[in-house]
């Protein structure tokens, strides 16, 4: 009886060493069920917080136009990315520039492959959401002007050739993660690149009609601020689900991003307040939102002091970009995606290379915890994704006009509004 005792209890005191043992081909379904989570926030972004977000900022005659473009941009990344979008982002490495086509829809993936400690499966929708908000990011740069069958066209386009790549540059294997940048959620491979990419198609398509000689009021300030709300929501999932488990570092991450968030907002209201002499509902979301885009690359790395101060410049750089240096630039940037997501972005990746602390996590280690040498390797990886997205943008730009013979609305069109012209539909039940 005495030997069967201590054979039991020997079996039981090896299991923890044997599942360690196993390492990564041992499901835990804590992580699992919190991925599963976290990628359902991230799903929510897009189709509803995004598209309130910028349906709100639209003008009530492309309100729907708007909605309809973001939610089309998720639907079409979906499809892309299950059926080659996945293999090139996280194949095998090519040289260091994208993956192969060995897991094209999904092939060699089984309900019994694993990523880390979670499903396969899980991981592909996971980072397919990211995919998805992306290119719809872009978006916000040239609402009001852009053909809806062009949008179809350079998404699949835009999708495939620009933004798996740099998702296999920095998460796939490619050259920026040897290198050694830090992009824990998306800094360089979402904002940076969505916001270079929306700064130059909209120079590209040029200026609104009208565009500084007449007001362009947004339609619905409400439906902007519900869909920040649900953007800020969302954005949890975004960074803490980035660390592919519930552990510390993920709840790290959940704590700085709704921080950096907080005091984005508050920065970029009170700037209003002291400039403008008015605090603005929008100034609010949008200051959210560049709190938000700044942290991501760093949240998984950085303190609670560190997202402070990322969220405090995020909120000066956003209101100069918005308010002032875009107006004198002349350039019409719609909503502000290269205001926020581009310039929050070089912040956000650059403040990484600063403040990284590895008593957060141990991968990352910034200029003031003793290696200067993580702000250079940041800074090659903003130039790096900043010129490949700028001229990978204007091929595919002048591709899509091949295939379709023109991105540009009808003036007409663009006069009375895309939602009647394009959809046959309205926002808003207009009265006398």
């Amino acid at each position: 009886m005495k030997s069967k005792s201590l054979f039991l209890t020997l079996i039981i005191l090896l299991i923890p060493f044997s599942v360690a043992l196993a390492g990564e081909n041992v499901i835990d379904t804590g992580d699992t069920a919190w991925m599963i989570v976290a990628t359902a926030l991230v799903m929510v972004m897009t189709p509803a917080g995004l598209a309130l977000f910028y349906g709100g900022m639209s003008r009530y005659k492309n309100l729907l136009n708007t909605y309809a473009m973001t939610f089309v941009s998720y639907c079409l990344a979906s499809i892309i990315w299950m059926a080659w979008g996945y293999s090139l982002a996280f194949g095998p490495d090519i040289a260091g520039v994208v993956g192969g086509l060995d897991h094209i829809f999904l092939k060699g993936i089984t309900v019994n492959s694993l990523t880390g400690s979670i499903p396969t499966y899980v991981f592909v929708v996971f980072q397919m959401t990211f995919a998805g908000i992306t290119v719809a990011l872009v978006l916000g740069s040239i609402v009001d002007r852009m053909k809806f069958s062009s949008w179809i066209v350079f998404t699949i386009l835009w999708v495939t050739f620009i933004y798996c790549p740099i998702a296999h540059w920095a998460w796939g294997g490619g050259w920026m993660g040897k290198m050694g940048a830090l992009d824990f959620a998306g800094g360089n491979v979402v904002h940076i690149n969505a916001g270079v990419g929306g700064l130059v198609l909209a120079l590209i398509l040029g200026k609104r009609l009208g565009y500084g000689r007449e007001a362009m009021f947004p339609s619905s300030i409400a439906l902007t601020a519900l869909g920040a709300a649900l953007l800020w929501f969302g954005w949890f999932g975004f960074n803490a689900g980035s660390e592919l488990a519930a552990d510390g570092i993920a709840g790290s991450a959940f704590l700085v991003t709704n921080t950096s968030a907080a005091m984005g907002a508050l920065t970029w209201i009170f700037a209003e307040w002291l400039f403008d002499k008015r605090p603005t509902v929008l100034g609010l979301a949008s200051g959210a939102v560049a709190g938000l885009v700044a942290i991501t690359p760093g949240s998984g790395f950085v303190d609670l002091p560190a997202s402070l101060i990322i969220g405090l410049v995020s909120g000066c750089l956003g209101y100069l970009f918005v308010t002032v240096i875009k107006h004198r630039l002349g350039y019409d940037d719609s909503l502000d995606a290269f205001g926020v997501h581009g310039i929050c972005g070089f912040w956000g990746a650059l403040a990484t290379g600063i403040f990284a602390n590895p008593a957060i996590n141990e991968a990352g280690r910034g200029l003031l915890y003793g290696n200067p040498k993580q702000v250079l390797i940041q800074l090659v990886s903003i130039l790096g994704t900043a010129l490949f997205t700028a001229v990978g943008t204007v091929i595919v730009v002048y591709v899509t006009k091949l295939i379709t013979g023109g991105i540009r609305v009808s003036k007409e069109d663009e006069m009375f509004g895309l939602d009647n012209a394009i959809h046959g539909e309205r926002a808003f039940e207009i009265t006398p």
